[in-house]
């Protein structure tokens, strides 16, 4: 059990130096990919300037009057942004490599914790038998020592027994030796008395009273000889009761000899550990209520074993459950610290994007002004995005103070900022330009014209002015009652039969 204990110890060790180490690489992948987010946020900011410079190149090549100077500068802009690209590109995939070894890294100490925790499982499921083991033998031994302290009370029992059965005897011994002694003395008075009547038989007259006396004196004696006699038998029997109780002892003594044999204990061993101050009748209270005890739990319960086989085994199943559960859930833990670190460089760097080309949408709607976005909270994940509008002249502190048009406006320069970022091959517009005068018509129909040379856009009007912005017309017309038709008119055709 020490030796399985010291390789638990060990193993528990092994495997919190597994985990603190995996905390590092944890930490390290952590930086890593705080690494790999500034990169990417780096990188989509490169890409919005790198937007912006385009768009700017585009204007650019509108106005041909500042063409020559600034072509050469955004061109040399472009190529110090495309070399930044170039090396913000080589470190993220630097940053991706390094990130893939500490997964490869991660997954190698995973496999080697999960090796880990299935020995140590085994280690304390064998160390959990050795205990219950150890818990048996120890019941086992407790059993024994009081059967011991029985037998060395019984023989402390029958040791005095027999010491005062020798005693005994030994003084009803001296008794019948004291006993002896006078009907010896007797015997030869009355053999001398004999002697002397066969010599004074003449003188029997003389002698009769003296005769008659002695004679009473043997009958007495012969009496009291008798009483003697029986006192002997009695001692006798009592001698014969002693010595049957002293072979039932004795017979007793062989009994717990041989139990003291079977159970492997030396006779001599145990009185030599029974302690001192042993005391029989505590003893024996002690071994009563245990008995009591025992016969108060019943019945032994013979399927105890196969009940606790069968809830170790599912004991082992559930904990098997539960660390496929903790593995998993580790897994969904770090799926969502990944998302939520795509998530936000994403939603910064889409943010970033839309706010640079509101803030150059929104003048070219409004002829000047400004606008831009705003969040309102810390947490990218849980932020609200505020619009900040002021047309030019106006000083406005929300966007709900501007009138429909201002508001129609924002909301075209918005959406336009949004639909820029990952154009679509058509877009859809249905009487956008209802609310707008015929100025800010006008710069409607400008973007919609210049954002037309990547976007295929559809919009439904009846301005005459988005009208003539657009290159080609398709209307529908009811000729006869009840018979709708549809008319389509090619503008540039048109424009170019009423110049014939």
């Amino acid at each position: 059990i020490e030796a399985l204990e010291a390789l638990i110890d060990t193993t528990d060790e092994a495997l919190a130096a597994g985990a603190i180490n995996l905390t590092v690489l944890e930490q390290d992948r952590d930086a890593l990919q705080g690494r790999l987010a500034e990169q990417q946020r780096a990188y989509g900011e490169t890409r919005a300037r790198l937007t912006a410079k385009r768009i700017q190149a585009e204007q650019i090549a509108a106005e041909l009057e500042r063409a020559d100077r600034e072509i050469t500068n955004s061109q040399s802009q472009l190529e110090t942004d495309s070399i930044q690209l170039q090396a913000a590109r080589s470190r993220l995939g630097g940053a991706m490599d390094e990130m893939e070894g500490v997964e490869i890294t991660r997954a190698e100490l995973a496999e080697q914790r999960q090796a880990a925790q299935q020995a140590l499982v085994t280690l304390r499921q064998q160390a959990q038998a050795d205990r219950d083991a150890n818990h048996q033998l120890a019941l086992r031994t407790q059993n024994l020592n009081a059967q011991l302290a029985a037998t060395r009370q019984a023989i402390t029992r029958l040791s005095a027994r027999q010491t005062a059965l020798i005693e005994r005897k030994q003084a009803l011994e001296a008794d019948i030796q004291a006993l002896a002694e006078p009907t010896t003395e007797l015997q030869a008075n009355l053999q001398q008395r004999l002697q002397t009547r066969q010599a004074i038989e003449a003188e029997l007259l003389a002698g009769r009273q003296v005769a008659q006396k002695i004679e009473f004196d043997i009958r007495s004696n012969e009496s009291q000889r008798a009483q003697f006699e029986e006192g002997v038998d009695q001692v006798r029997g009592q001698l014969e009761t002693a010595r049957l109780e002293f072979q039932t002892l004795d017979v007793k003594r062989s009994t717990i000899e041989d139990v003291l044999k079977a159970a492997g204990a030396v006779l001599e061993a145990v009185i030599a550990a029974m302690p001192e101050a042993a005391d029989i009748a505590l003893w024996e209270a002690e071994l009563t209520k245990i008995e009591n005890r025992i016969q108060r739990l019943g019945a032994i319960n013979l399927a105890a074993i196969e009940e606790y086989k069968v809830q170790a085994e599912r004991k082992a199943y559930l904990d098997a459950q539960n660390d496929d559960l903790e593995k998993a859930l580790d897994t969904l833990m770090m799926a969502i610290r990944k998302i939520d670190i795509e998530t936000r460089t994403r939603f910064k760097e889409t943010f970033d994007l839309v706010n640079i080309k509101l803030q150059q949408l929104f003048p070219k709607l409004f002829g000047g002004g400004h606008a831009y976005l705003e969040m309102t909270g810390e947490d990218l994940l849980d932020t609200g995005v505020a619009l900040m509008a002021r047309p030019p002249g106006k000083r406005n502190s929300s966007i709900h103070l501007l009138s429909g048009g201002e508001k129609a406006l924002t909301a075209i320069a918005l959406v336009f900022s949004i639909f820029s970022l990952n154009p679509a091959p058509f877009c859809l517009l249905d009487e956008v330009d209802a609310p707008l005068d015929d100025a800010n018509v006008m710069r409607y129909s400008e973007l919609v014209k210049e954002m037309s040379r990547t976007v295929q856009f559809i919009y439904i009007t009846h301005n005459k002015v988005a009208m003539e912005m657009a290159e080609q017309l398709m209307g529908v017309t009811m000729h006869e009652p009840g018979v709708s038709r549809l008319v389509s008119v090619d503008v540039e055709e048109a424009v170019a039969m009423s110049a014939v």
